[in-house]
C-alpha cells in the first residue's frame, strides 16, 4: 500500500500524455534555493519596501531537460511579500511569456508542491532542478502544464508561495505570496492593474488559490482577478485530520503538517511530541509529499504526541491555528467567480479532501453572492480527480478571460458540513498559586 500515492502520480503524468522520457540525463546541477544567492534577502531592509516590489530578476529556461516538449525562456523575479506572521520576506516567482498566439490572460499557476524542503520549489524544478525520484513525475507534469499554458497564449506566473522557509499549509502566507507574485509579475511585464488574471491551483495549490481569493479584496484590491479555479481543497484541517488519521496512503501528511504549522506559526511542536513523533518529524522536515506520503501506513496523530495530548485538537496552539486556517473565515468574501472541484471516492471524499467541507465553503460563498461552479468527480480519488479537474479548470478560466458570464450551480449545492471553529477551552487559572488579581 505504501506506494499507492506515488503510483497514482505516475498515472497522472502519463495520463496527461506528456512526452517525458524516464531518464533526463541533462539535468544540470542547479543549486538548491537555499544555496543560491539569487534567493537571498535582508528582512530588515525590506521593512519600508512596498509588497510586490521586484527586488532582483534573472533569465531562466523552463521545461523538462532532455525532453521533446521544448524548453521555453522565462524570467525569475525575487519580490517582497510577507510570511504568515506578517513579517517582511522575499520569495521567487517564475514568469513565462506567452509562446502561442496572444491570449489576454495572466495565469497564476499555483503548484501542488506540498513541500517542507526547497528541492520541490517550483522555481527550482521548472528550471530542471532535480526533486528526486519520488517527486520527479509530479515536477515534470507541472513543467509540461506551465509550458502548455504559455503555448496557449497565456502569460504565466508560478510563485513559490510557501515562501523561502517552506511554510506549507500556511493559508494567509500562501495567499499573500500569490497576490504579491502577481503584482511583481504585472510590474515586470509592464501590465496595468486592469490586466485580467486567473488563479489555477489543485491540492497544495488550492490552498494558495483559495486564500488569495478571499484575501484579495482587503490586501490587493487593485488586482483584476477574473476567475479562480481550485480543486482538491483542504477547507477545514480538523476534518481532514480525522479523515486521514490512521489511513494507509495519506497519513504521511500528518507529521508534515505538524512540522509546517510549527514553523509558520512559531509553535514549539517538540514540546508536545512523543519520542516517535520527534523521529518522524525529523525524517519529513525537508521532504516533499512524494517522499513522505505512503511511508507511514496506518499512522495516527496520537502516536506522534505525548499521551496527555492524545486529544490533539484540544491542544490550544493547534486548535487556535486550525481555526485560523478555516477557509472562508476572512471578513468579506471573494469578489471573483470561482470553480471548485473535488473527488468523491468513498462517500466522504477523495481519501484526503472532504466533499461536504468543499460544499460547505461553496455554499457559504454562494450565500454571499459569489458565482460558484462546484463539480464533484464521482468515484475519483485525489489524483484521478486532479486529472479531471485540470481540463475543466482551463476551460473555465478561458471563459472568464473571454468575458463569458460566469455560470453557477449554487442552487444545487448542498449546505455541506459546518465550518464552525473548534471550541477552545479557556486557560485554567490555578487559584491555589499566586493570584495576581485582574489579568
Amino acid at each position: 500500500m505504501t506506494r499507492v500515492v506515488r503510483r497514482s502520480l505516475v498515472v497522472l503524468a502519463t495520463a496527461l500524455a506528456l512526452a517525458v522520457p524516464t531518464a533526463a540525463p541533462s539535468r544540470a546541477a542547479i543549486p538548491l534555493p537555499h544555496q543560491d544567492p539569487f534567493y537571498g534577502y535582508d528582512a530588515a531592509a525590506l521593512q519600508g519596501v512596498p509588497r510586490g516590489t521586484v527586488l532582483r530578476t534573472r533569465p531562466v529556461t523552463v521545461g523538462i531537460p532532455g525532453s521533446n516538449t521544448g524548453l521555453v525562456p522565462g524570467t525569475q523575479l525575487l519580490y517582497r511579500t510577507q510570511d504568515e506572521q506578517g513579517r517582511p520576506t522575499a520569495t521567487v516567482t517564475t514568469v513565462v511569456n506567452p509562446s502561442g498566439p496572444l491570449n489576454t490572460g495572466l495565469v497564476a499557476y499555483l503548484s501542488f508542491y506540498d513541500a517542507l524542503g526547497d528541492i520541490c520549489s517550483p522555481s527550482y524544478t521548472l528550471r530542471g532542478g532535480d526533486p528526486g525520484r519520488d517527486n520527479q513525475q509530479l515536477a515534470d507534469t507541472e513543467a509540461a502544464l506551465v509550458t502548455s499554458l504559455a503555448a496557449q497564449g497565456y502569460a504565466v506566473t508560478v510563485p513559490d508561495f510557501e515562501g523561502s522557509a517552506l511554510h506549507w499549509v500556511a493559508g494567509h502566507e500562501s495567499g499573500w505570496n500569490t497576490l504579491d507574485g502577481i503584482r511583481a509579475t504585472e510590474s515586470f511585464l509592464g501590465m496595468s492593474s486592469s490586466q485580467k488574471v486567473g488563479l489555477l491551483g489543485y491540492s497544495g495549490g488550492s490552498i494558495a488559490g483559495e486564500w488569495a481569493s478571499e484575501l484579495a479584496p482587503s490586501y490587493s484590491p487593485e488586482l483584476n482577478i477574473v476567475g479562480t479555479a481550485i480543486g482538491g481543497i483542504p477547507v477545514h484541517l480538523a476534518h481532514n485530520l480525522s479523515y486521514v488519521n490512521g489511513s494507509d496512503a495519506w497519513s504521511g501528511v500528518i507529521p508534515a503538517v505538524l512540522v509546517s504549522l510549527g514553523r509558520a506559526f512559531g509553535i514549539k511542536v517538540n514540546k508536545f511530541a512523543s519520542k516517535y513523533g520527534k523521529q518522524v518529524m525529523a525524517e519529513v522536515q525537508d521532504q516533499c509529499i512524494g517522499s513522505f506520503n505512503g511511508n507511514y501506513p496506518g499512522l495516527r496523530v496520537q502516536q506522534l504526541v505525548k499521551k496527555k495530548y492524545h486529544a490533539f485538537l484540544k491542544i490550544r496552539p493547534f486548535a487556535k491555528t486550525v481555526n485560523k486556517l478555516i477557509m472562508g473565515s476572512t471578513p468579506g468574501h471573494p469578489l471573483m467567480p470561482m470553480f471548485m472541484g473535488v473527488g468523491d471516492a468513498d462517500g466522504t471524499g477523495d481519501h484526503v479532501m472532504v466533499v461536504k467541507d468543499v460544499q460547505g465553503l461553496a455554499h457559504e460563498y454562494c450565500g454571499e453572492g459569489v458565482p460558484v461552479q462546484l463539480k464533484v468527480y464521482q468515484g475519483a480519488e485525489h489524483t484521478q480527480a486532479g486529472l479531471q479537474f485540470i481540463p475543466d479548470a482551463l476551460s473555465y478560466l478561458a471563459g472568464q478571460f473571454a468575458g463569458v458570464s460566469a455560470t453557477s450551480n449554487c442552487a444545487d449545492i448542498p449546505v455541506g458540513n459546518s465550518l464552525a471553529p473548534l471550541k477552545i477551552r479557556k486557560k485554567h487559572k490555578h487559584h491555589h498559586t499566586h493570584h495576581h488579581g485582574h489579568h
